[in-house]
């Protein structure tokens, strides 16, 4: 029978070789999602957690087999919507592209947000902890904007994800977009070696702009399909800043179709060929597993919807514009 979530319960964790040397209180962060910061250093210093039933400083390293007690607690977020948020995820259990014992390969829809948070209740690992019971160690290895599709890698131990994340920032991972660019493309392979800065704007959204004082980022642009005033590209990224493909795409003068960001006030692919969102998709990812036993493979294909605008596109033979120019970045020069 499915547990009251109204009704939590103690929780007696034991600590495993995964979990060696995590201090408390990052050991407690990562299992009360939602919970804040000050409720769980208030747990610790009023002795409502234990470790190995006596009192602990919120700094202690954790030795495998140690027991940690967590009292009753729970967010209001996930009192009003886990019994939703269960019936309502089943379907992702079929967008899993690839699963072992160390992670899993999300085939993320256009429009779910990665996590919750900033007037989101919940997100794609809120939705798989808790379509999985709970679990505790289900941890986002890298992050997808929200309106972009495809391949989403999450970490089920925590060894796997400090490796996945060595990786990344390694450049271990190749990381394959497919995007629709607005604009006539002229000549072949291009890369964008500049840097971005994120900027926060009033009402909290972050923005990001091509600027010398930013972060160094580098995408690579590689035509496939030509229209007159659209291109199908396989897009690789060296670095994985925030909106990066879609920035430099737009400093190329080539936004990405349904971009409402960055992209022009008037899309073709939106108006003429009802692209209802982002053409973005992260259609593959290569590593090599945690183990370093194997390359693993995970690759997704155009859903339904961005097939069918390409379709139209084919039926039309073009997308046409009077000047025949690439579209301008919204804003002016980008710096």
């Amino acid at each position: 029978m499915e547990k009251n979530p109204l009704k939590p319960a103690v929780r007696r964790v034991k600590v495993d070789t995964d979990e060696i040397d995590r201090r408390l209180d990052n050991f407690l962060l990562s299992r009360l999602k939602g919970i804040p910061r000050s409720r769980i250093y208030k747990m610790i210093r009023s002795g409502e957690v234990r470790v190995n039933k006596g009192r602990a400083r919120p700094d202690r390293r954790l030795r495998a087999g140690d027991e940690v007690r967590i009292p009753p607690v729970r967010s209001p977020a996930a009192v009003s919507t886990s019994r939703r948020r269960r019936g309502s995820a089943r379907w992702l259990e079929e967008r899993i592209l690839y699963e072992d014992r160390d992670l899993l390969v999300l085939d993320k829809p256009s429009g779910l947000a990665v996590h919750g948070g900033s007037g989101i209740d919940f997100g794609a690992i809120e939705l798989l902890r808790t379509l999985r019971g709970g679990p505790d160690k289900l941890e986002l290895v890298h992050r997808l904007d929200r309106d972009t599709s495809g391949c989403l890698l999450i970490a089920k131990r925590r060894s796997a994800l400090r490796r996945l994340h060595e990786l990344f920032r390694k450049g271990g991972v190749q990381k394959r977009y497919t995007a629709l660019l607005l604009g006539r493309w002229k000549g072949g392979n291009r890369v964008v070696d500049r840097p971005l800065l994120t900027t926060q704007r009033r009402n909290g959204e972050r923005h990001v702009r091509v600027s010398e004082s930013g972060k160094q980022a580098r995408t690579r642009f590689i035509p496939e399909r030509s229209w007159t005033a659209a291109q199908l590209t396989s897009i690789e990224l060296d670095t994985g800043r925030t909106h990066q493909i879609r920035v430099h795409a737009a400093h190329l003068g080539h936004p990405v179709a349904g971009d409402r960001r960055y992209g022009p006030e008037y899309d073709p692919l939106v108006r003429d060929f009802g692209l209802e969102r982002l053409f973005l998709h992260a259609s593959a990812l290569v590593f090599e597993s945690p183990k370093g036993d194997r390359v693993i493979r995970a690759e997704s294909p155009l859903d339904a919807h961005l097939q069918a605008v390409l379709t139209r596109l084919e039926q039309c033979g073009d997308v046409t514009r009077s000047d025949n120019t690439p579209f301008a970045q919204p804003g002016g020069d980008p710096d």
